[in-house]
């Protein structure tokens, strides 16, 4: 057996490890943003083998294969389950250095007590006894979150979506976390998009209404928004290209929508109207509800028109893009902030380029009336790894108050992804711990900073999100 993933993983010093192992580690797991699939808490998924709760759909794994020259049948194609989990073994030792590498072999020894590297040697023998061990009961999609120590999962939902396992896990839990939903509704302000009314008529049907208007779209949006709340939802969020803030009224945006009901082709200019309008209307819904507002603001998305056309969104073709945010963040929150209904928000970035914009622009709307009110939220995405997590604590502490921190979140569509928030806490305790060693912070408030590494891994956005 290996001794990679040992005690002291990531851990440099005395300090560190204190932090960890007397604060960090005894913390329970508020995962407050993931693309978990509610069905398979509900249902209490079991699994086939490894691959199937390891392999599918994690686009991290796809891209570090295609880049190995990996053929895509043993990808996303037909190839067996067996043959893509030996292809990825193969490819492992390809990706040290890269958070693929860190994450696999935490998941191996946190789930299934491998501490074995994996490689091309040990692949069938790792297949195998993994396999074995998720098909079953003991390590059902509930179980795997209850080996973590979850205490909420927050999944993302459609404003059109039914919320029927949300109702039944709320009435009859089947594990011992809690499951809300979270408010997703990208397609409501995507009127380019080619099925744009299509979902409409979806959306409109939830509520027993023809939205044939820009008010009713603004209707049913504030009717789900109150469903959702009713359902224990205590967030939204946004996948956005950016944050979207020009001035639009309501009959220019009824001009638009109409336009587009039309079939009439739109502007760039009037698009980003339309995503402006129904955007406000949002954040001011949010603000009377209570919740707190996300935003993922500056992926360019499905890149390869190739690729997105034989397999869809969400393959491993997105990347950063670069365009500026500042001026469009700056306009949205200082518009609900002069009417007095900006909420709680979050802000992530894809562009480390972006950092100190982000983390100083949330500054600018902290007001006295809640405690870390405006919070730059943690390395997403490409950022979410060793160094993109550093730069994003450091540059938080330089420009803000890493004390006040909501802290990680998997944004993962796996059950298998929740070591990332033991990754991103060892990581928390050698930072602060090497700053102690350093003479960067006084050995004598080591009782303090442990107390502050509690709050940033949960005692933070349990308070923040009221759970």
């Amino acid at each position: 057996m290996s001794d990679f993933i040992s005690d002291d993983f990531i851990l440099g010093n005395d300090y560190a490890r204190r932090l960890y192992f007397d604060h960090a580690e005894k913390m329970p797991i508020i995962d407050y943003h993931n693309h978990l699939p509610p069905d398979d808490i509900l249902s209490e998924r079991v699994f086939k083998n490894i691959t199937e709760a390891w392999l599918e759909g994690d686009h991290y794994k796809w891209r570090a294969m295609r880049a190995l020259g990996v053929d895509e049948s043993l990808i996303t194609g037909n190839a067996s389950d067996e043959d893509k989990f030996l292809a990825w073994a193969q490819a492992v030792p390809h990706t040290m250095r890269n958070p693929l590498y860190h994450w696999t072999h935490l998941e191996l020894k946190r789930y299934f007590g491998i501490g074995d590297l994996l490689n091309g040697n040990t692949g069938k023998a790792i297949f195998d006894e993994s396999s074995q061990k998720i098909n079953s009961t003991e390590f059902s999609a509930v179980k795997l979150l209850e080996m973590m120590d979850v205490e909420v999962v927050c999944s993302t939902d459609d404003p059109a979506d039914s919320l029927h396992q949300h109702t039944v896990y709320a009435q009859s839990p089947r594990g011992n976390f809690k499951m809300f939903p979270t408010f997703r509704p990208d397609k409501s302000m995507n009127i380019e998009k080619e099925d744009f009314l299509d979902y409409l008529d979806k959306l409109g049907a939830t509520e027993d209404t023809n939205i044939e208007k820009v008010v009713d779209l603004i209707e049913v949006l504030d009717k789900r928004v109150v469903f959702f709340n009713n359902l224990g939802g205590k967030a939204s969020d946004y996948g956005l290209d950016t944050v979207y803030s020009l001035e639009c009224g309501e009959s220019t945006a009824e001009n638009i929508f109409q336009k587009r009901r039309d079939g009439q082709l739109l502007s760039e200019l009037e698009i980003s109207q339309f995503k402006s309008f129904v955007l406000e209307k949002l954040c001011r819904m949010y603000y009377k509800v209570g919740w707190v507002q996300q935003f993922h603001v500056g992926a360019l998305r499905n890149n390869s028109g190739r690729m997105l056309e034989k397999l869809g969104p969400d393959t491993g073709f997105d990347s950063m893009g670069d365009q500026n945010h500042a001026e469009n963040m700056s306009r949205l929150f200082n518009k609900l902030d002069s009417d007095g209904v900006l909420t709680k928000t979050i802000v992530y970035n894809v562009n480390p380029r972006d950092n100190a914009t982000f983390a100083t622009m949330a500054g600018n709307f902290n007001d006295g009336s809640v405690r870390g009110k405006m919070q730059w939220g943690s390395g997403w995405w490409f950022l979410d790894q060793k160094n993109g997590m550093e730069d994003q604590m450091n540059v938080l502490s330089d420009m803000g108050l890493l004390s006040l921190f909501v802290g990680m979140l998997t944004d993962s569509r796996s059950f298998l992804s929740f070591p990332r928030h033991e990754y991103f806490r060892r990581i928390l305790c050698n930072l602060l711990g090497n700053d102690i060693e350093k003479g960067l912070l006084p050995k004598s408030e080591i009782e303090f900073i442990g107390n502050m590494v509690e709050d940033i891994c949960y005692n933070n956005v349990k308070e923040y999100l009221n759970f």
